[in-house]
């Protein structure tokens, strides 16, 4: 394969994985039936406290573990508003989005441009070797390798696993899950902050390698909401997740990529409007959510022997978890 292509498709993984981890947070929270809307300011604030842990104490995994922190505390807040004092999530989430970009912002104007400890390459052993596999998935650093377990494990937990299932029930069929016994809003509590740390994570992976060091505005300002659509896009599967932020990464990437060289058919240079060309990505996950829930998908399936239409079925399903946004009151 030509060595160009490989390049450019090991970038798209790299450009992808903040968005992996992302939106693989935020299925875990909505999966438990929260909406986290905090995303995108949530993303720039751990990028800011990430990158100023690093800085201070000259430790990579000093500022991981700073930035999961700021993310988990952000994710908590909605939480309390939620299951203790009845607030509307949504409301809730969107104003905390702005409050901790702002405050990135604010805070983050004497560390612009300042250069600080990144999370080094690290080749995965054995697997780097492989033709073609080898340099696009395995010569990255430990944040990638991170994010393929991370699919896993979330794809394990949720469908594999009885305190999984629970994760489900409490998402779908709260009263249900309480009647079997199960606390709803202490897994809610659980489940909220660990996609919120996974969010703070993601936002460590900017300012600690893909986006190295902190700018104004920040560059990473803008993907909390990408990430937002992707879990929708993928229907709440970490599979189909994974995929989403791999086909916008590859989306931006060919968009970049027409900016810098122009576009040639047919050996003619085309005039392409970069602004129309930057919303492509949103107008490809537009319409395929517009597919999907038109039934022209199901009228495809049913095309399909039965047993692979079982599979595509769960697979392709894009129902939201029924109980999303709806608190619930144990009295």
């Amino acid at each position: 394969m030509n060595e160009e292509l490989i390049s450019a498709l090991n970038r798209i993984v790299a450009n992808a994985t903040p968005l992996v981890i992302a939106s693989l947070g935020e299925t875990i929270t909505e999966r438990a039936g929260v909406i986290n809307l905090s995303l995108d300011g949530s993303i720039v604030l751990s990028a800011l406290v990430g990158f100023v842990a690093a800085l201070a104490s000259q430790s990579a995994v000093v500022g991981i573990a700073a930035a999961m922190i700021c993310g988990g505390l952000i994710a908590l807040i909605i939480a309390v508003a939620s299951i203790e004092l009845k607030q509307d999530q949504v409301a809730v989430g969107f104003v905390l989005t702005l409050l901790a970009a702002d405050l990135a912002q604010f805070y983050g104007q004497d560390y612009a441009r300042t250069p600080g400890p990144q999370i080094p390459q690290w080749a995965f052993p054995f697997l780097d070797q492989l033709p073609v596999i080898g340099p696009v998935f395995f010569k990255h650093n430990i944040l990638v390798y991170i994010s393929y377990a991370l699919v896993f494990l979330v794809w394990f937990w949720l469908f594999r696993t009885r305190p999984g299932l629970a994760h489900r029930s409490i998402g779908e069929r709260p009263e249900a899950a309480f009647a079997r016994g199960t606390n709803v809003n202490r897994l809610r509590y659980v489940y909220t902050v660990l996609g919120g740390a996974l969010v703070g994570l993601a936002g460590a992976a900017y300012s600690l390698h893909f986006k190295p060091g902190w700018a104004i505005p920040p560059s990473m300002r803008g993907d909390g909401w990408i990430a937002l659509a992707i879990v929708i896009f993928g229907g709440w599967h970490p599979f189909r997740v994974v995929l989403g932020a791999y086909l916008f990464a590859a989306l931006r990437a060919v968009s970049s990529d027409i900016q810098r060289n122009g576009l040639v058919l047919f050996g003619q240079n085309i005039e392409f409007n970069f602004i129309l060309l930057n919303a492509l990505p949103w107008v490809l996950l537009i319409l395929t959510l517009l597919l999907v829930s038109s039934g022209a998908t199901e009228r495809l399936l049913r095309t399909m022997p039965r047993p692979v239409q079982r599979r595509l079925r769960s697979f392709l399903r894009s129902d939201p978890p029924k109980a999303l946004g709806t608190p619930f009151d144990a009295q």
